[in-house]
């Protein structure tokens, strides 16, 4: 036997056998026979049909049939001694056959590559310092109040602190209907942060009955009549017929509100401020660590370019794809494209599956592991919280698949301790990442 092995990238691998006759021809035979007894004649019982009397209605088709499977046996048996671990479906590629003589055939096929990990310590990670600011504690302030005002009907738009239902109509430069426009009604408050300026100002003052006109551009990308995008920007002007006016009465923070929002845990309004102080605290150090995890991983996969096995990309591919044609599915969307999903999420399952690897790679280097020991300490600090007992708990764990989540956490935590994470101001860290995508 005659066996070499190309390397076409450094993922896919392509065998080349080449066997003597007397090397396989009892495997021959015994495939030719396998196929000889599925074969019915008329005046014969099924798998009874003499040999010769198939070869001679069949020629050496079965031989030629029963070749691949001998050449399929012959590549795992040689890729067990080799000890080539393909992954995914091989592909025979080419065979060559005459009844009597040599087998020569090709197996494409692939592999893990082999990664040599890099530049997984001592990076400079730049992170946002997120600050909370008194604005930010009196935003949530103005939510919780305009949560729990009460509305009042009124004669006149007065100000920001108005709601105004109003039926909308597209309209002309001329004040025209807009060609097939329809009415639609809806309510427009007037304190909200992303309503135009043009109507705040254009409806200030107006009563029931009234109209007023606002316009806005949409700029937006389109394929001209050569298949090429441009941009371009449309004009739209409503005009706006006010139906009802209603000024907005926010509470005063007492004791009873704050009570009450809060379920007891505080009672006047300066305690509230901290208590949200406290939440969006813990908001910005989840956003931080999600943040640290996800600027690790694109800095250690950059640094560590490779081309991952298509076999793995494809059947994560298919799994993305999977999920959201459920999720399409759940929201009640029809005609969901799968060529479409398919461009979209293959970045990401190229990325996903690069990040896998080298995680994989980096907690074998770094004896990374997770052993009875740490799901017991995990247990026994989880059962404070929780009540339930250390056994139960320990048993879920071993049961699911917590031993990987934990392993990730340590992970991070290696990642963390041994890069350089420096705190930058949000506005000249998001600036510079800008800059970079560019």
């Amino acid at each position: 036997m005659d066996v070499k092995i190309n390397d076409i990238t450094t993922t896919e691998k392509e065998l080349e056998a080449t066997l003597k006759y007397d090397e396989f021809k009892d495997q021959l035979e015994s495939e030719v026979i396998k196929q000889a007894k599925k074969i019915q004649l008329p005046g014969f019982r099924k798998g009874k049909v003499p040999i010769s009397m198939i070869k001679k209605m069949y020629g050496d088709s079965l031989d030629y049939e029963a070749s691949e499977k001998v050449a399929n046996k012959q590549f795992w048996e040689i890729s067990k001694k080799k000890e080539l671990n393909p992954i995914g479906q091989p592909v025979l590629s080419d065979i060559k056959f005459k009844p009597g003589e040599d087998l020569y055939f090709k197996v494409k096929f692939e592999v893990y590559p082999t990664i040599e990990i890099k530049d997984y310590k001592g990076l400079n990670i730049d992170i946002p310092d997120f600050k909370v600011k008194d604005e930010d504690v009196e935003k949530e302030i103005k939510q919780i109040k305009k949560a729990n005002a009460k509305k009042e009907k009124a004669n006149k738009v007065g100000g920001l602190d108005y709601i105004i239902d109003v039926e909308l109509l597209r309209i002309n430069n001329d004040g025209t209907p807009y060609k097939n426009a329809k009415s639609e009604k809806i309510q427009i408050d007037l304190s909200n942060e992303n309503v135009q300026k043009e109507i705040i100002e254009n409806s200030k003052n107006k009563k029931v009955g009234e109209k007023f006109n606002f316009s806005f551009k949409d700029d937006r990308n389109i394929k001209n009549s050569k298949g090429k995008e441009e941009k371009i920007t449309e004009n739209f002007i409503y005009e706006a017929e006010i139906k009802e006016i209603n000024k907005s009465i926010l509470p005063d923070l007492d004791e009873e509100l704050v009570k009450k929002l809060t379920k007891g845990k505080v009672s006047n309004e300066q305690e509230l401020r901290e208590e949200i102080r406290k939440d969006i605290s813990t908001y910005f150090e989840q956003q931080e660590n999600e943040f640290i995890q996800n600027k690790l991983i694109s800095t250690i996969v950059k640094k560590n370019e490779f081309v991952p096995p298509s076999t793995i990309v494809n059947n994560y591919l298919e799994n993305l794809i999977k999920h959201e044609e459920e999720h399409a599915k759940k929201e009640g969307l029809k005609n969901f494209n799968k060529e479409e999903a398919s461009k979209r999420n293959k970045k990401s399952a190229e990325y996903q599956v690069k990040w896998h690897m080298i995680k994989s790679e980096i907690e074998k280097k770094e004896n990374i592991v997770v052993n009875e020991e740490d799901l017991k300490k995990m247990a026994e600090k989880d059962a404070e919280k929780t009540g339930i007992t250390v056994e139960k708990l320990l048993n879920y764990y071993k049961s699911s698949n917590y031993s990987e989540k934990l392993k990730d956490e340590k992970l991070l935590d290696f990642l963390k301790e041994n890069n350089n994470i420096k705190k930058v101001d949000p506005k000249i860290l998001f600036k510079n990442d800008s800059k970079e995508s560019k």
